[in-house]
């Protein structure tokens, strides 16, 4: 391992023990949204928030998930994101974690706190927490860090110390540490979970684009620190509801399922579809998908498959991941689906493209027929692997004032599908089946 030297200096926080994990169902989690959006500033930084995650994945080939962090409030970046609420320690201190289906790492900020981001809730504090534990260096869970030392002096000898750097050159240092979780129950005539022994990240210190009403990052990704990994979940799933940029300010809480029944869809409100989950051995944390092809109305674009495939060097493929606000594609992509979106939005006078895009976002003047609520848009639906997801409006055009705006954007080599995308959809990720299945929802109803 590297010497400490390459680090910042931390202190330490309880004595050294480690231990692992078995869990059966766990239950339910509240997911809430981080916060609202406004406005064409807000569409820009969307935008360019989409290209930083992008261009973080393609950074982290080969390396095992570094965490992203949420926007800066400080500069009103939009709050795309949505918290998972749940408690570590004994007795439980609460966390409103980032849900990222892209890292594996799960961490929140800690006492002794020596450079740590504004927070709604106190710190977590190790010395009230009975079951804390310190993991050493020499531990497994250390050596799935991608960046790791082993502390000395103050910090305790042995200590596992990690460090996170990001694209956006947002950073995360702490102690790696175990202790009991707290998820609530899967119904209300059940009782909380506590599952003792899970890792996680006591982060220190703390800087960059950081919101101020998370605590830190819970981590669903594929590799060996996740949450679904540590708690041997078979499947979990989740349901977004409408983005408050939607629903006029107005916020209702999703849901996050961990390990749940096979009857899962039962009732469901529509055909229940299912596409393979694929694994990138250059990025294995991440979920990846087989998108075959694009139509807007009734036109299939003329993109070759290739364009989406997983390269055999571990670029390109798609990506589903909770943790981006918009799906974006590569470039030639995203150029053919605008204009194809365009030409059929402008044929026949329905609205004008403007001559400048909001934050990289085809915006249109719109022509709202007489007696109609909304403009007319063309139909867009993803083809995978064995489903369609036929997107409802909402999911892709967004109200900005007096214009609409096609809620896509231009990224890197890989398509990422985003949450934005994913909203009033219950995702099952099998885990048990490798696969990844979906239905239309009312999630605030789940």
């Amino acid at each position: 391992m590297p010497k400490l030297g390459v680090l910042l200096p931390l202190l330490a926080v309880a004595v050294a023990a480690s231990c692992c994990c078995d869990a059966a169902a766990i239950g339910r989690v509240q997911l809430t949204h981080a916060g609202g959006l406004t406005g064409s500033e807000a569409l820009q930084r969307m935008a360019q928030r989409g290209k930083a995650r992008a261009k973080q994945l393609l950074l982290r080939r080969g390396a095992s998930a570094p965490l992203r962090p949420g926007p800066n409030p400080a500069q009103n970046d939009p709050q795309t994101e949505y918290l998972a609420h749940f408690a570590i320690g004994t007795p439980p201190q609460p966390v409103q974690l980032t849900f990222d289906t892209g890292s594996d790492l799960t961490w929140t900020q800690c006492e002794p706190c020596q450079t740590c981001f504004d927070q709604a809730l106190p710190h977590f504090e190790p010395k009230h927490s009975s079951s804390f534990r310190r993991l050493p260096c020499e531990s497994a869970e250390c050596r799935h860090l991608p960046f790791s030392a082993c502390g000395a002096r103050s910090w305790g000898n042995g200590t596992c110390v990690y460090s996170y750097a990001y694209a956006d050159h947002s950073l995360t240092n702490g102690v790696l540490g175990v202790d009991t979780f707290t998820f609530a129950g899967g119904s209300a005539a059940r009782r909380a979970s506590s599952v003792p022994g899970l890792p996680f990240g006591c982060g220190l210190y703390n800087t960059g684009f950081f919101k101020n009403n998370e605590t830190g990052i819970a981590g669903f990704g594929r590799g060996p620190l996740s949450l679904p990994s540590r708690l041997k979940l078979d499947n979990f799933s989740h349901c977004f509801t409408a983005n408050p940029f939607v629903t006029a300010g107005v916020s209702k809480p999703s849901s996050l399922l961990l390990n749940l029944p096979a009857n899962l869809y039962r009732g469901a409100r529509g055909a229940v579809q299912s596409t393979p989950l694929l694994q990138n051995p250059e990025l294995p944390t991440v979920y990846y998908l087989s998108l075959k092809g694009i139509a807007v109305g009734s036109t299939r674009l003329p993109v070759p498959e290739s364009a989406f495939a997983l390269a055999s060097n571990g670029t390109g493929g798609t990506v589903i991941d909770s943790g981006s606000a918009f799906t974006t594609f590569p470039a030639q992509v995203f150029q053919l689906l605008k204009a194809e979106f365009t030409s059929q939005l402008v044929r026949g006078g329905r609205a004008t493209a403007d001559d400048v895009a909001s934050g990289g976002f085809q915006c249109y003047t719109v022509t709202t027929p007489v007696g109609a609520l909304k403009p007319e848009v063309p139909k867009l639906v993803l083809h995978l692997d064995g489903a369609t997801l036929d997107l409802p409006r909402e999911n892709y055009v967004l109200e900005v004032q007096d214009k609409i705006c096609l809620a896509f954007g231009e990224g890197q080599d890989m398509t990422i599908i985003g949450n934005f995308q994913q909203q009033n959809l219950h995702v099952l990720y099998d885990l048990a089946n490798n696969k990844l299945s979906f239905v239309p929802a009312q999630c605030d109803k789940l």
